[in-house]
């Protein structure tokens, strides 16, 4: 059994929100997306990525795979979403192509879905999946982003990349020629896990310390959502924010 929460705000310093959210309990698959563009141009993007990842679940079935298990079980999923992220890419590029007011709009998107007691998490651009467990927190994804790659090399620590005046500059990205590729992890995991996906509008304001202790602090999952984004605001709220929590 999956328990969710979700809330997603505009924030305190944007017009629009051009964040988009999918929670799919029956499926067992849960995303968030944040889109980059001019005018409303990340707003499509994001949309078009969530609504293309539930079109392309209720068009390609997951099968139960009872026969597959190990690594052909995983490279199946890898195969699967792969083809998913690619056929958003393509459907995003195409718009920006064909209408020069949305040239260059893109989007981030983390993804979870749970097969049993694995977790996958397909991810791309900077938006993140967290785990929370036995009082801790854990990062799942790797951020794609100028910084990140700054700290990789030991060029910046990752209290200065907070700094950082190009800080939100994603290296990869949906909407992009020749289709960025996304990462892909799976992870065993047990009961009492929290699993919790959010855009940079949170990450970026919150230390992952304090989304620990805000996350750890309530039962109720959507009562976390909103704590989550309150204090993200309180902080500044410099951007859209959009958190979904899952407990296994």
């Amino acid at each position: 059994m999956i328990n969710v929460g979700f809330k997603t705000d505009v924030g305190r310093r944007r017009d629009g929100n051009e964040d988009a959210l999918l929670v799919l309990p029956k499926y067992s698959l849960f995303a968030v997306a944040d889109g980059v563009g001019g005018r409303s141009s990340g707003e499509i993007a994001s949309r078009k990525a969530i609504n293309g990842i539930e079109d392309f679940l209720k068009t390609n079935p997951i099968d139960k795979l009872e026969n597959m298990e190990g690594k052909y079980r995983h490279n199946w999923f890898k195969s699967y979403f792969l083809r998913c992220f690619r056929k958003i890419n393509n459907d995003i590029l195409d718009v920006s192509l064909r209408d020069p007011e949305k040239e260059g709009m893109a989007t981030t998107a983390v993804v979870a879905y749970v097969d049993g007691d694995v977790l996958y998490i397909i991810n791309i651009g900077d938006s993140r999946a967290y785990i929370l467990r036995d009082g801790e927190i854990g990062q799942l994804t790797e951020d794609h982003t100028y910084v990140n790659k700054l700290i990789d090399k030991g060029m910046l620590t990752k209290s200065e990349a907070r700094l950082h005046p190009q800080k939100n500059m994603i290296t990869r990205a949906l909407g992009v020629i020749n289709g960025a590729e996304p990462d892909f992890f799976h992870y065993d995991i047990r009961g009492k896990d929290r699993v919790l996906l959010c855009t940079d509008g949170l990450h970026g304001e919150l230390t992952d310390e304090e989304i620990r202790d805000t996350a750890l602090a309530e039962q109720n999952l959507n009562a976390v959502c909103r704590n989550l984004v309150r204090e993200a605001n309180n902080r500044g709220g410099n951007d859209n924010i959009t958190v979904v929590c899952l407990e296994i």
